[in-house]
């Protein structure tokens, strides 16, 4: 039996990690971090994913699957949960004793105007908007940040940028966000991130570096670039392109595709000719109408 099995998991106070696990009314393996929920919800397949909610005030045993919202990444099994939640417990400690401050809305970013801010240090602020977000570095600190990656303005968005604020100063993150940024410039900036750490990087590394490779080796194949489940039972109607290209103005073409073969992948489905040929076919796409390829 598992030792994070329905028996022995009951509810509890938070222990020195400062999280504590539980199962929910209908029989989620749950924990709490602060106000941070955390859930083990089951996917197709047998498979699990990691959900989280946030300020619910009632008891563990009386949780639902409906308290929680988000998708937080796949799990393995129930140790893997734990780990996570555990994970998730040391980031919020490391968070506290960094010290961070809150800072009030009304300054002009190129996102719109901050809602609000956190002060990482000085000279270190991030905002969010109503739409997106990002830090802010002074001029002193943004002299500090490589020039392979400094922004000329001192702005760098959330979604990406954040990490070469991350790996600049890193005594101002988290173990967690310090991991996360390294992987994040891996993956975005590959180039940068080897002449600045000395480091090559080898397949697998960086999703841009592996994509690369991937156009390289499939420029004069048929890649999907869309796909629908068809009409005909037990297909996948695909639109490829050579090389997966985007654009108006490129030669797409429709292919039928056992939905049993069908796997998107990292990078995109590749049509083998000698199994998938040319449909010109009804389509199941909107606005394709009975259009052949073009």
């Amino acid at each position: 039996m598992s030792p994070y099995s329905q028996s022995s998991i009951q509810p509890a106070a938070p222990d020195k990690s400062g999280a504590s696990f539980g199962r929910s009314s209908d029989g989620l393996l749950v924990a709490l971090v602060g106000e941070n929920s955390y859930a083990m919800v089951p996917a197709r397949g047998g498979q699990h994913y990691l959900a989280t909610g946030w300020r619910i005030s009632r008891p563990m045993a009386e949780w639902t699957r409906s308290d929680f919202y988000s998708h937080f990444g796949d799990l393995a099994d129930e140790g893997a949960f734990r780990a996570k939640v555990l994970e998730q417990a040391q980031h919020c400690r490391e968070k506290q004793a960094l010290g961070r401050l809150r800072l009030a809305g009304g300054a002009h970013t190129p996102w719109g105007q901050s809602q609000g801010g956190t002060i990482y240090a000085e000279g270190v602020v991030s905002h969010s908007t109503a739409g997106h977000g990002g830090f802010k570095l002074s001029a002193e600190r943004n002299r500090k940040v490589h020039t392979l990656l400094r922004a000329p303005g001192g702005w760098y968005e959330e979604d990406e940028c954040w990490a070469i604020v991350a790996i600049t100063f890193p005594q101002l993150f988290t173990s967690l966000e310090r991991r996360y940024a390294e992987q994040t410039v891996k993956d975005s900036w590959p180039d940068a991130w080897e002449e600045i750490s000395g480091i090559t990087l080898v397949v697998g590394e960086s999703r841009k570096r592996d994509k690369r490779a991937f156009q390289a080796m499939h420029a004069a194949d048929w890649v999907v670039v869309s796909a629908i489940t068809a009409e005909q039972p037990g297909f996948v109607e695909c639109i490829a392109t050579l090389g997966g290209q985007y654009g108006d103005d490129v030669e797409k073409r429709r292919f039928l595709v056992p939905s049993t073969e069908y796997s998107i992948g990292r990078f995109g489905f590749v049509i083998d000719p000698d199994r998938h040929g040319v449909y010109d076919g009804p389509s199941s796409f909107a606005g394709w109408g009975g259009r052949t390829s073009r």
